[in-house]
């Protein structure tokens, strides 16, 4: 398996950070924090890559709200700050993590999504109904509450197997212990960890 080095400055170089903030605003130009965000846009950008650098970055609170698509769902929204460090840290850790999916999961990745899920779906059901003439049969679930239920420091334990980088997995720990489950033994390990 090969294991990775040296990328902690291509995620925080204020050329990856000012890439990230175009990836992350596209489609989200109207909304009021990131126009506010863009109305000192370079300020932002030097900032935050002089917090990634100094190591004084500290994650923000999330935001929580309802949608409904169909089901009632509670989403949590960091900070425009911190999305721009999630675009930067998956435009490099992408280009590691990608080549291991298997090839038919199609959520959140580039150049896949829901259409092309459903066609290989359709694909699939012709190939095991032999073009509709047998019965064939789908199981769709869903992980109740999932990104609350993942474990930390499994998580981190995969990403230390491939990036050696200390510099990078301290910015990777911040943005993943960042996420509280409203567990309280789980938040106190979380505290406990970052005081490490």
């Amino acid at each position: 398996m090969k294991r990775y080095s040296g990328l902690f400055e291509t995620v925080i170089s204020p050329e990856a950070l000012f890439a990230a903030w175009e990836e992350f605003r596209k489609g989200k130009g109207s909304k009021a924090d990131v126009l506010l965000f863009e109305r000192d846009l370079e300020q932002h950008i030097f900032q935050l890559h002089y917090d990634l650098k100094e190591k004084v970055y500290r994650h923000g609170p999330y935001t929580g709200f309802y949608i409904s698509d169909p089901k009632l769902r509670h989403i949590h929204k960091a900070t425009v700050r911190d999305r721009v460090v999630h675009h930067a840290v998956f435009t490099v850790l992408s280009k590691i993590f990608e080549p291991t999916f298997i090839n038919d999961s199609f959520s959140c990745r580039v150049g896949k999504g829901t259409h092309k899920g459903v066609a290989r779906v359709q694909q699939m059901i012709r190939s095991v109904s032999k073009n509709e003439t047998y019965a064939c049969y789908a199981l769709k679930c869903d992980v109740k509450k999932f990104f609350d239920s993942v474990d930390h420091a499994i998580l981190l334990n995969i990403l230390q197997r491939r990036i050696t980088d200390a510099d990078l997995l301290w910015p990777l720990e911040e943005v993943i212990e960042s996420y509280g489950t409203g567990d309280p033994e789980r938040e106190r390990e979380r505290v406990r960890r970052r005081a490490e």
